[in-house]
């Protein structure tokens, strides 16, 4: 029995990496297709890259989703972005983005996934978010004044990154600005020698809902369960 559970546990482990290279693959494709193919010209596709390349996703993977995603190739990119709103368990609102290439497919297998939750129609959550553009990147110079690189950047606002996401001996920091000027201000970062490992337009809660341990693991589940489904992109939640 415990040698049938450690093959389960490695055949279940190597399931969610398949899903999670499929989806940082699925990242590279949009964005080759939105943007420059050249991932030093495009900071969307750039992050994308560098995302996947952290998890060693293949070389050759990622060029030819570079290819696909720009038209270099004979096959199409059909994928298109669905956003679908509800609530988790304990009224936490939730906004929920797919890339599908069948969003009659991917419709009620989300809607399924709020059974335990509030399936809404558009608009019926998104009112409680604020759109951003958002940018996470880190210097290596540690003594970047990150407010000024704000400033000069374009950006509207800065926080301080701290963490795994920033490496030894550099700087992080997450800059939020118009959707519009998301661009404008990754180019900016990474022409200023900054690493850019993020760049989107994402949503952020106007007010966070803080729960309790019991319910708070009962929405966590919740948001893993969706976010573990193969068209599901994003998941931006409301929980503190």
């Amino acid at each position: 029995m415990g040698a049938q559970w450690k093959q389960a546990g490695r055949v279940a482990n190597a399931t969610k990496r398949g899903a999670l290279i499929g989806k940082l693959v699925k990242e590279i494709l949009v964005a080759a297709k939105l943007g420059d193919p050249h991932p030093e010209n495009n900071p969307r596709l750039w992050a994308a890259v560098e995302a996947a390349r952290k998890q060693s996703v293949p070389r050759d993977t990622i060029e030819r989703a570079i290819k696909k995603g720009a038209g270099l190739t004979d096959e199409k990119v059909n994928y298109e972005l669905v956003t679908y709103e509800g609530f988790a368990p304990s009224k936490v609102p939730v906004i929920v983005e797919c890339l599908t290439d069948n969003r009659n497919r991917t419709a009620p297998e989300i809607r399924y996934l709020f059974k335990d939750g509030q399936f809404g129609g558009p608009g019926s959550v998104s009112f409680m978010f604020d759109r951003w553009g958002i940018v996470e990147a880190n210097h290596a110079d540690k003594s970047q004044d990150i407010e000024a690189a704000a400033i000069e950047a374009g950006a509207q606002e800065v926080q301080p990154l701290t963490g795994e996401d920033v490496p030894d001996g550099h700087i992080g920091a997450r800059f939020l600005c118009l959707p519009v000027d998301l661009d404008a201000v990754a180019k900016f970062l990474a022409a200023a020698k900054w690493s850019v490992t993020t760049s989107e337009i994402s949503y952020l809660a106007k007010n966070y809902v803080e729960l309790p341990e019991p319910q708070r693991k009962e929405v966590a589940d919740f948001l893993t369960a969706l976010d573990e489904h193969d068209d599901v992109h994003r998941v931006y939640a409301a929980l503190k």
